[in-house]
């Protein structure tokens, strides 16, 4: 279903999408009408239909009221404080009654704010009702009666008083203590949790543009829409020059790699945890437009932002009731966590952050412009996080090569049945999904023991780099079995990716492996029915070649197949395939396309046929060489 009331497309200032600033006001008034059907009788709750998170109906309704308190106010105060809808009155008489009694089981009153293990999920939310308040600080906040701005004040202060998850979560008492101090509530309580947020903000900078969320090496789009978001946005709205700087510098960096992220058709990279958060993958990118801080042309950020929103618009991410539901497109188990719930999809009102800027801003006043993967092939190597982005201009597909980001955490041993298949495989793109843990995992190298299946959980980069034209990315794992011997002792897996237009070289090196082991290396996982090719190519070690079936399917498929590579593995081996995902009709047969140079039990070089250049992998020291 389309959201009812948008605009005519305006083909002549938005020439790749149609939408202009007249189509997010309307998307977010449709939004914001479609969730509030379901408000209790004061507005304190938005109990949307569907399942419940972890945290219970009454979290999952405190979280339908502040997420969509965002988008609200993001519209608000784009609008300079007009209001057509009076969004702002319902939204300041269910902060007073949800404030009222916190904690009560009445039909109001909001859950109180515990530590993240007790009852944290409060904190998330807390977050965005300050923001919300700050945003709209005129027309709503200033016109409270005091009882209720006490009372909004001290269950706000729960999330400051309280232990958050050790990640993007000190972020939230960091933004609340950030809007007390800007009505004048600040006190050394909110100094010392908007310091110790930065202290560690600066602790997970890797470089790049990229932090990780945490202490261990998870690089996903919680950099664009809160690592990013909340310091440089409260800059922008403290007027802060220097914390600006600091933190905008930092925002345009990571555009420059992060804005390669968005297909052609508009879909933002498919990894990581919290995808149903959709169209929020925009948030850093209107983020730049609006603060300056960015690489992008108005008119390309414009691309980018319209794409996404109508991406997921057209492809029914919003129920015939109006609301966003959850999943990729529509409905879709394998993308949810625990923590989702009914209105947790609305976290993707932070993509309306770029309607502060006004009408008259060039971010929608300017002509769209092509998106990067709409522009020229690219391959950029991201030694940071461990990354490499690979896109082509022919069939506009984004694949981002995963060697350096996990969701291990740095206190947990490396144990298979915390493999995540949204961080675990090698290559995620913008038109695939990973297939659902019980299927055959999709992009992945395994190593078979007792015909066991190994998991890849701590990822360890090696490298990354690139020349003209091409890149390459590295890491090694140590595998991990879900039954019988967790580990195989002195069993590695060494994994080098190299991007050349639409193809991959895809070497491996097994260290270890036990007599009776086998080796296994599948691609890309597609649908009967999507118009993709995906394929592997066996250059040297493997000696079988089969297709295997994912009847769970993924985000884009409800059944989804992919090529598999087999061979037997004992001791120390080199193992190389091509490999490609293409949307191109008729593509070349990768057997025409490179052949085998030499191996050896250290190394590989392998011959392109269009241009005779060779590429030589190696390993024990690694080195990639082109040329």
């Amino acid at each position: 279903m389309r959201i009812p009331g948008l605009p005519q497309e305006n083909r002549e200032l938005s020439p790749r999408t149609g939408y202009t600033r007249e189509h997010w006001e309307a998307a977010a008034d449709g939004l914001l009408a479609a969730a509030w059907k379901w408000a209790t009788p004061r507005g304190a709750l938005l109990d949307l239909p569907g399942r419940p998170s972890a945290s219970g109906v009454r979290s999952d309704g405190l979280e339908g009221y502040a997420r969509t308190l965002l988008a609200a106010a993001f519209r608000v105060a784009g609008a300079e404080g007009k209001d057509p809808h009076g969004w702002l009155d319902r939204y300041a008489e269910g902060l007073a009654a949800g404030t009222r009694t916190p904690g009560r089981a009445d039909a109001e009153s909001w859950p109180v704010i515990l530590d993240h293990h007790v009852q944290g999920q409060p904190m998330v939310e807390s977050a965005s009702v300050a923001l919300g308040l700050r945003l709209t600080r005129p027309w709503l906040w200033d016109r409270l009666d005091t009882d209720v701005q006490d009372r909004a004040e001290q269950w706000l202060r729960g999330a400051i008083r309280h232990v958050p998850a050790p990640n993007n979560w000190y972020l939230f008492p960091y933004t609340v203590a950030g809007f007390l101090e800007s009505v004048g509530r600040g006190d050394a309580e909110t100094a010392r949790a908007r310091e110790r947020a930065l202290d560690l903000l600066e602790t997970w900078y890797r470089g790049q543009g990229w932090y990780a969320d945490g202490d261990g090496r998870a690089f996903d789009h919680y950099n664009g829409w809160a690592l990013h978001l909340y310091p440089t946005l409260d800059a922008q709205l403290s007027g802060d020059p220097a914390e600006l700087r600091r933190h905008g510098a930092r925002l345009h960096e990571h555009l420059e790699s992060f804005g390669l992220l968005f297909g052609s058709d508009g879909a933002p990279i498919h990894f990581g945890r919290s995808l149903t958060y959709r169209f929020a993958a925009g948030a850093s990118v209107a983020l730049g437009a609006l603060t300056g801080h960015t690489p992008l042309s108005p008119g390309t950020s414009r691309r980018l932002l319209s794409g996404s929103l109508r991406y997921f618009l057209d492809r029914g991410s919003v129920g015939a009731d109006g609301l966003l539901g959850l999943g990729w497109h529509g409905p879709h188990d394998a993308s949810l966590q625990p923590y989702s719930g009914p209105a947790s999809p609305y976290w993707a009102s932070k993509a309306f952050v770029g309607l502060l800027a006004p009408a008259t801003h060039p971010l929608w006043t300017a002509t769209e412009e092509p998106a990067p993967s709409e522009r020229r092939d690219t391959v950029r190597a991201l030694p940071a996080p461990g990354l490499l982005i690979q896109s082509t201009r022919a069939d506009g597909i984004v694949r981002m090569h995963n060697h350096g980001s996990d969701h291990a955490r740095p206190h947990e041993a490396e144990v298979a049945a915390h493999e995540d298949p949204l961080y675990a495989r090698h290559a995620y793109s913008t038109r695939t999904g990973p297939t659902a843990r019980g299927n055959t995992p999709d992009n992945h190298i395994a190593v078979e023991v007792a015909g066991v299946r190994s998991a890849r959980t701590r990822i360890h980069p090696l490298g990354a780099a690139q020349g003209d034209g091409w890149g390459w990315a590295a890491s090694r794992h140590t595998p991990a079995f879900v039954s019988g011997a967790p580990m195989v002792p002195g069993l590695r897996v060494e994994s080098v990716t190299v991007a050349r237009g639409r193809h991959e070289l895809r070497v491996q090196r097994v260290v270890g492996a036990p007599h009776g082991a086998r080796v296994t290396h599948t691609g890309w996982a597609t649908g009967p029915e999507e118009p993709l090719h995906s394929a592997l190519h066996p250059l040297h070690g493997w000696t079988g070649h089969d297709e295997q079936r994912a009847p769970q399917g993924t985000a884009f498929t409800r059944w989804a197949r992919l090529p598999r590579l087999t061979a037997e593995a004992e001791a120390t081996a080199v193992y190389a395939a091509l490999a490609t995902l293409t949307a191109e009709p008729e593509p070349t047969p990768l057997a025409d396309i490179a052949t085998l140079v030499k191996a050896t039990r250290g190394s590989v070089e392998v011959r392109w046929t269009d241009d005779g250049t060779v590429t030589r992998v190696a390993f024990a020291p690694l080195s990639v060489e082109h040329g």
